[in-house]
Formats: structure tokens, C-alpha cells, sequence
């Protein structure tokens, strides 16, 4: 990655304490579809200073609860040290985590998949999050953002709420346990050193079944149903068909949910970014679950009892 130029970003990282006056480099790191990711090195420390390049009151994100969660997250051992939040200045700056960022190529490896599922534990045995995430919450809040703004979805997207209804009614009673959960784990979205990985980037965080966690990963990661099982299982700690069709059952509905979510930034966001592309792959996706012989057998498994 190049070295940024940038007066008006050093400008607006000097008025945090622990940079101010010190001499540093400034790097731009990958991802970041709501965000850009600066790395920050300093002859004391490096960090990341995640600031905010446009609004995202459109996708739900809110920033307050964002940071109040990495806090939760870093007590909880796999989230990186909370350095400042500055709102005003759109910066939350965290410790750089040393370690490699993980690829869908990196999640085949069963020891990889082994440090997810206990970096996923650790965290959901953690601090409660502030706020709560709910796909079939999010879902119909996007879906209005849609219909309100003229934004463009696929053309058959509404043909499929009868199988979002039947998911929701087996997976939603508020009964289900919540634990604190990422929300967002594609594999970028974790660091791993080799005896563990961190997971980083709260933006959507909240209490939350913990399947969602399990099946969105499987849903993002390029994860096979097998894989999936393995995740579960390594999560739990003993095989649990109920849990497995849950898991795969909300990673089916977070398809559906996030498809959404690039049609909003397919509409509104200045990003060079194909986000038409990216939605389309994870309808493409949900459908052919929705459509698929396991489907029924599914929603049955997700009911039984083991």
C-alpha cells in the first residue's frame, strides 16, 4: 500500500492526544466499504483509525454503538485496544492487531476454522453489546429504505417473502438466547496469529442468536455445508443437527437480508465499488437455498430436538 498524502487526515489525527505531534506514517489499508482504514505508525505504537467517509444512517450503523462494542469486544479478549472515539470527528482509533487478515482460502484450513470458533466463543461469552441485531429486523428496515428511495432490487426480490416468513417464524421467537455477536465476519474481518484470531469491525454488532454468527460466516466465507457442520460443532462442542439447520437457516436469511444492503449502496454511495455485483451474489445465493431440496428439511431440523 501506498503512503498517504493526505494534510487534511493528518491535520484531523493530530487533534487526538496520542498522535498530537508525534511524527508518523499514514497507510491506507483494504476494505472499508462504510469506513476508510488508516494505519498509523508512530515511533511509540502503531494503530488503525477507522473514519467514517460518508453517512450510513441508510444501513442502520451507528457509530456510538459501534465503539461502545469494540470496548465489549476488547474485555472479551478478541477485539483490538479502544485508543480514543472522537464522534465529532467521525475517528474511532483502535491498536493495530499484528497477524494476518484471513481469505476464504485461509477459512478451508481446519485449523483455521478451529481458532474461529473459539475466537467466537470468547467473544460471545463476553460483556452484553449495547444494542441488539435481528436479520428479521433489519431486513424489512432496509426493505422500506428501498421502496421509500426508488432504489433499484432485483426484480423477483418479494417473490421469496413467504420463505423469509417461514424462517422467521421458527428462528425469531424473542425466547432464543442472545449472546454479543460481530454480525459481520466475512474473512476479513478477522486477524489471525497463529494461537488465536481477533475479531475486528463492530459496525453492525449486536445481541444476537448465535447461529446468525455461525451461519453468516458460512454464508460469507465460501464455506461448504459440511464446513458449516464442522463450525457448529467445534462452536458447541459436540455435533447438534438442530443447531446446524439453524445456523444455515440464518446464514440463508442473512443472504437474503445483505442483498438489501447493497441495493441501498448500489443507489446511494459514491464508492467506486460494483455493489450491484456484490448483492446480486448473495441473492443469486438465497434463492437457490430458498429453492432447493434441503429447504423444507431444514425448517424441520431447525425444530427437532436431537
Amino acid at each position: 500500500m501506498p503512503f498517504l498524502s493526505d494534510p487534511e487526515l493528518d491535520a484531523l489525527l493530530d487533534q487526538l492526544p496520542v498522535l498530537a505531534g508525534q511524527p508518523r506514517q499514514l497507510e491506507e489499508l483494504s476494505g472499508g466499504l462504510t469506513n476508510r482504514n488508516i494505519k498509523v505508525t508512530t515511533p511509540r505504537a502503531i494503530y488503525v483509525a477507522r473514519c467514517s467517509v460518508n453517512s450510513t444512517g441508510l444501513l442502520g450503523i451507528d457509530r456510538d454503538n459501534e465503539y461502545v462494542n469494540s470496548r465489549a469486544a476488547e474485555q472479551a479478549g478478541v477485539g483490538a485496544p479502544v485508543i480514543d472515539y472522537r464522534p465529532d470527528l467521525g475517528v474511532l482509533l483502535v491498536g493495530f492487531l499484528e497477524g494476518t487478515t484471513l481469505t476464504n482460502a485461509d477459512m478451508q484450513r481446519p485449523d483455521v476454522l478451529a481458532r474461529v470458533a473459539a475466537g467466537c466463543r470468547a467473544l460471545h461469552a463476553g460483556p452484553r453489546f449495547r444494542d441488539r441485531f435481528n436479520m428479521f429486523e433489519r431486513q424489512p428496515a432496509y426493505l422500506k429504505v428501498v421502496q421509500e428511495r426508488g432504489f433499484r432490487i432485483p426484480t423477483d426480490y418479494l417473490y421469496y417473502t413467504r420463505e423469509f416468513q417461514a424462517v422467521r417464524r421458527i428462528l425469531g421467537p424473542a425466547e432464543h438466547t442472545t449472546v454479543p455477536c460481530n454480525n459481520d465476519l466475512l474473512a476479513g474481518n478477522f486477524v489471525d496469529d497463529g494461537e488465536k484470531v481477533w475479531l475486528i469491525d463492530y459496525e453492525y454488532s449486536g445481541n444476537n442468536d448465535p447461529c446468525f454468527e455461525l451461519g453468516n460466516i458460512w454464508a460469507e466465507c465460501g464455506l461448504s455445508t459440511d464446513q458449516l457442520d464442522e463450525l457448529v460443532t467445534l462452536y458447541y462442542g459436540r455435533r447438534q443437527r438442530h443447531k446446524t439447520a439453524r445456523a444455515r437457516l440464518q446464514g440463508i436469511v442473512g443472504k437474503y437480508g445483505w442483498t438489501l444492503w447493497g441495493c441501498i449502496q448500489n443507489g446511494s454511495s459514491t464508492l467506486d465499488f460494483d455493489f450491484w455485483e456484490w448483492a446480486m451474489e448473495r441473492y443469486e445465493s438465497a434463492v437457490a437455498e430458498f429453492r432447493g431440496p434441503d429447504f423444507p428439511h431444514l425448517l424441520a431440523d431447525a425444530q427437532a430436538s436431537d
